[in-house]
């Protein structure tokens, strides 16, 4: 429900974005073979009557992450061929 507008929450559409949600994570599945097919998507979408069955879990996920800035070290040499790109040198 985060994802979604205030006034689309105000509206009544809830339901109807999570299911859009429910199916999109349906056609994105890691397997191809657990994916749906369009005509199956298509009887989802236009039914209020047909379950839309739960996604897997992502095969792969990040989650949220804020990179924090790193200053160099004294140690560390920077490498530039043509003052574009900046390559930090520094040992593990």
């Amino acid at each position: 429900m985060e994802l979604l507008d205030k006034h689309l929450v105000e509206s009544g559409v809830p339901n109807e974005v999570l299911k859009c949600i429910q199916i999109g994570l349906l056609c994105v599945q890691s397997d191809p073979a657990d994916r749906p097919t369009m005509s199956t998507v298509v009887a989802m979408l236009g039914s209020d009557t047909i379950t839309v069955p739960l996604p897997a879990k992502p095969a792969f996920y990040v989650g949220r992450f804020i990179a924090e800035s790193v200053q160099p070290n004294s140690s560390d040499k920077i490498c530039s061929v043509n003052e574009v790109t900046i390559s930090n040198m520094s040992p593990r």
